[in-house]
């Protein structure tokens, strides 16, 4: 009985300790889900297995009929040749204001998604996971200028991210 509940309570804290929010890192308080939704292009990113190879990359987020998030994630695979997508959805963890979401592409394992920056206009997005090792910038355009890269880069690294792997995305087959 007692490994059951240490495995049971194993479990939760995996599977809570993947939806929580870094230390230091505060979502946006005002995201505006409607203007948020649409394509957004990765400029960068802190490459993970999931995404391992893969350019071209965006999101393509849907407000669903129950309130929550359809999330399309696609990109293109040299190695293979063709293209890649995955279907996940999202669902917000505190009001629909906050920018804390929790999104899950395998059933019910749910992960972090922090907007922790937004502009004004909703034309760039700074995104982390549950820890630092999780890091985006999404932009509307699948180019951005340097200013608005080193920016990324500068807000990045004074909230403690390491970018020693940053990855600049290859966005040429979506100019």
């Amino acid at each position: 009985m007692a490994i059951t509940k240490s495995l049971i309570f194993s479990a939760v804290l995996l599977v809570t300790g993947c939806t929580g929010v870094p230390d230091g890192i505060d979502p946006v308080s005002q995201l505006d889900i409607e203007r948020y939704k649409g394509t957004w292009y990765e400029i960068a990113r802190l490459d993970h297995s999931f995404e391992e190879g893969l350019s071209n990359v965006t999101a393509d987020y849907t407000l669903q009929e129950d309130g929550s998030i359809r999330v399309i994630n696609r990109g293109y695979s040299e190695e293979d040749g063709k293209w890649e997508e995955a279907e996940g959805r999202a669902v917000f963890v505190e009001d629909e204001a906050n920018g804390h979401l929790k999104v899950s592409f395998f059933g019910p394992f749910y992960a972090s998604y922090v907007v922790f920056r937004l502009d004004e206009d909703y034309r760039f997005a700074f995104i982390t996971g549950y820890d630092r090792d999780y890091l985006w910038f999404l932009s509307r355009t699948p180019t951005v200028d340097d200013e608005r890269l080193e920016d990324f880069k500068k807000t990045a690294e004074a909230r403690g991210f390491d970018l020693d792997e940053l990855i600049l995305v290859d966005q040429s087959r979506n100019r």
